[in-house]
């Protein structure tokens, strides 16, 4: 098995898998109807990624692990998402915040990829990133809407942008793992990446009437295994059927 090959594409997967089942929190709950539904559509998105990617991982894998395995028989410190993708929704500016910095980093990270040398991560990349595009039109639409509007909408995306920036660099983390892929072709050197990311955050910002935060504190650690609290509560929920009737299928 190529461990990291494994390692590089659970990554991926358990962002898609993590936000996916985050976003579809909001499933019956959104703010209006169209937004209910477009939400609904970006979780199915996420989770429709993560099981091409985990199905992938799971035939790297040597244990005869299967995705469903993956996705729902592993332990926290298991998990490889960044720590952005776990947060709590919180409240609607909150969670389009969040969905901002994370669709506007994928987009350019799926062009990337979808150079690779590895066929089948090139191929997931090439399917995911029209989602993605579609994902970041919304997302980047509504940080405009929300910022340049209301003194109140925009209060509630400014504390959301203070408080999820700390997770920000974590989307540009690197390791061996990805050194050793990006020797290969087959990795996407992510500071190649973060200038044009930052730029293009800047410019929405610009156009929402919003300030980057003065803060450089910077919070890591789901990468590698350290997650917050808030993993913990989201596994319990989205793990309960499979835990609780172990091998059912439907």
């Amino acid at each position: 098995m190529n461990k990291n090959l494994y390692e590089y594409t659970l990554r991926i997967a358990d962002d898609s898998l993590i936000l996916g089942h985050r976003v579809s929190e909001w499933c019956g709950h959104g703010p209006i109807l169209e937004e209910d539904i477009a939400l609904t559509n970006i979780a199915l998105d996420l989770v429709g990624q993560a099981t091409n990617l985990l199905e992938y991982a799971a035939n790297l894998s040597e244990t005869k692990k299967t995705a469903d395995d993956l996705a729902f028989l592993r332990f926290d410190r298991d998990y490889r998402n960044l720590l952005l993708v776990e947060q709590p929704n919180e409240d609607f500016a909150y969670t389009l915040t969040r969905q901002f910095f994370f669709d506007l980093f994928r987009k350019y990270f799926f062009e990337k990829l979808t150079q690779s040398a590895d066929s089948t991560l090139a191929a997931i990349a090439e399917k995911s990133l029209k989602e993605t595009k579609y994902h970041l039109k919304h997302s980047s639409e509504w940080m405009i809407r929300l910022g340049d509007g209301t003194d109140e909408s925009h209060e509630k995306v400014t504390n959301a942008v203070n408080d999820l920036w700390r997770f920000t660099d974590e989307l540009f983390f690197m390791d061996e793992v990805d050194e050793t892929l990006i020797k290969e072709n087959i990795a996407v050197d992510l500071a190649e990446i973060k200038k044009v990311w930052l730029q293009h955050l800047t410019e929405i910002f610009a156009e929402a009437t919003l300030s980057l935060p003065e803060s450089k504190w910077q919070q890591k650690g789901g990468r590698t295994g350290m997650h917050s609290e808030h993993l913990g509560y989201l596994l319990a929920e989205m793990q309960f059927m499979q835990r609780a009737y172990p091998g059912m299928e439907w």
